[in-house]
């Protein structure tokens, strides 16, 4: 697991929602293809999920979803 995901397991929530935010980090790297993305795409998804599951969101897609717009991308996924 890389070092952002280990930021969501020392963040302010509890392991459930680290876990949740932990695996939309995931999918969004993967929706981006990562091949070694630069740290401030990296910090910019993580920021996003962040911020969105301290509004209280707890899909790991809408997470997902919520980091890969702020960065143009438009991913859809199966509900």
């Amino acid at each position: 697991m890389t070092t952002i995901v280990a930021l969501f397991q020392t963040s302010e929530f509890g392991p459930e929602t680290a876990d949740v935010m932990a695996r939309a980090y995931e999918k969004a790297r993967k929706s981006l293809h990562d091949k070694g993305q630069p740290w401030i795409v990296q910090e910019v998804i993580a920021a996003r999920i962040i911020a969105a599951a301290r509004g209280g969101e707890r899909d790991p897609d809408k997470l997902c979803r919520t980091a890969l717009s702020a960065l143009g991308q438009k991913v859809d996924f199966p509900e």
